[in-house]
Formats: structure tokens, C-alpha cells, sequence
């Protein structure tokens, strides 16, 4: 498949959370084969060491993000290593699944950390560099889960609605500035991480639940990243843009 090019995208540094595995390796890949200068975060540390190995010019800086203050050192690590930052791409997540019976409210707060909290704490950590440039993107991962009210996901989809609601605040607020803030909504994107929750009887159940036949792939989610990360959506902001082959 051919996919776009985005002059706008050449020499922009970009900096992705969450982008050793799954749709944050994808993002990396994709910005990168752009012309981007590419730096990610992560905890898992073989897999972020190995993928920027694999992709030149790639920078992976370990970080557990649920440590606001290592997020935001890593944060500045990398404005350094790529001279300011352009593009905050906030992916970073955990779907684990879990009853209401279990939780606690030790969980709760982990989970928040987890698929919430430092997708703030990035945007305030980035937010000066893209001022002091002239503008930005930041571009926060959510969720088709909440939207569809799936069982066992209490926690997370309470995290994933919030992020839609941080999404129009931080627009009104960095809008002045020119900074752009937007959502993406995956719908049930094929990942090895996701393949442990599916059978192919479940597998099947997605894709008719779909508008469209086939499997999402990485690789199409990170195609709507390029385009709203780049000056082609200049006056694309406040809203969340689903990426979901119409699953409903």
C-alpha cells in the first residue's frame, strides 16, 4: 500500500510514549519513514532497544510513565537530544482486564497513572518547547472500548473517555499559542497484545461488528497520526477522529 507523504513532516521532531510494540512502534516507524526526527518512550526496554536499532536515526529513552517526575525528565531528555520538540504522539496504555469485585483503589490509581495521568504531564512537560517554536501537534490515543461500553474494562474506559474530555481542554488552551490538540479513537486494532483476548471465533465477531471486512493494523492508525500531526490539518483541533472501519 502507498501511503502519503507530508512535506510538512520532514525535519520535525517528534517524540512518541509508548513506542516500543503495537501501535507506538508503528507511529515511530511511520513518522521516521517521513523524514522525522524521532524519539520514544517506554518501559519495555529490550523491545524499545531493539527497534531503534532497527530504525535508523531513532531514539528510545526508558521511562516508566506512571513517575511523573521521570516523565517529565525524559520529557526534557529528549527536547535535548532532538533540539525542541514538534509532535507529542501520547500513546502509551495498558488494557488489562479486570471486575468491579477487584478493584481497589490502590488499582484505580495505577490504572489512572497508567492510561491517564501522564498523557497531562507530557503535553505540560512539551507544551514551552512547541510555544517557543511557534506551534505544535499533540496528538492523545483513546478508545473505541468506552464508546461501545465493553465488559471488563471498567477502569480503562474511565481513563480513555477522560482523555477526550483533556483533549478539549488542552485545545482552548494552547490554541492561542498554536498548538493543536487532538484524539485518535483505534478501533480493535491487530497487535500481538491483542491477539491473547481473541479467539478467531472472537476475531470474527469484530470484523462483522465493522462497516468495513478486514483487521486494523498498526499501520492505519499511525496514517491518521501523520495527517493530523502535520500542517495539512493546521485547523484540525478540539476533536477526536476515529480510526475503527466502523465498529458499532
Amino acid at each position: 500500500m502507498n501511503y502519503a507523504r507530508y512535506p510538512s513532516l520532514g525535519g520535525k521532531k517528534v517524540l512518541v510514549t509508548g513506542g516500543a510494540t503495537g501501535i507506538g512502534a508503528a507511529l515511530v516507524e511511520g513518522f521516521a519513514r517521513q523524514g522525522s526526527q524521532v524519539a520514544f518512550l517506554d518501559i519495555d526496554e529490550p523491545a524499545g532497544r531493539e527497534l531503534a536499532v532497527r530504525i535508523d536515526g531513532t531514539t528510545f529513552i526508558p521511562c516508566d510513565l506512571r513517575d511523573t517526575t521521570a516523565l517529565t525528565t525524559a520529557v526534557k531528555s529528549a527536547e535535548a537530544t532532538l533540539n525542541g520538540v514538534d509532535v507529542l504522539l501520547n500513546n502509551a496504555a495498558r488494557d488489562d482486564r479486570h471486575e468491579i469485585d477487584e478493584i481497589t483503589p490502590a488499582y484505580w490509581d495505577e490504572r489512572m497513572a497508567t492510561n491517564l495521568r501522564h498523557l497531562f504531564f507530557a503535553a505540560q512537560a512539551a507544551a514551552p518547547a512547541m510555544r517557543a517554536a511557534g506551534g505544535g501537534a499533540i496528538v492523545n490515543f483513546g478508545s473505541i472500548s468506552w464508546h461501545l461500553g465493553l465488559p471488563s474494562l471498567v477502569v480503562y474506559q474511565t481513563a480513555k473517555a477522560g482523555i477526550e474530555g483533556l483533549t478539549r481542554s488542552l485545545a482552548r488552551e494552547l490554541g492561542r499559542d498554536n498548538i493543536r490538540v487532538t484524539t485518535i479513537v483505534p478501533g480493535n486494532v491487530q497487535t500481538p497484545r491483542q491477539a491473547k483476548w481473541y479467539t478467531a471465533e472472537g476475531e470474527e465477531e469484530i470484523v462483522a461488528a465493522q462497516c468495513l471486512n478486514g483487521r486494523i493494523q498498526p499501520a492505519d492508525v499511525a496514517a491518521l497520526a501523520l495527517f493530523l500531526a502535520s500542517d495539512d490539518a493546521r485547523m484540525c483541533t478540539g476533536h477526536e477522529y476515529f480510526v475503527d472501519a466502523g465498529w458499532r
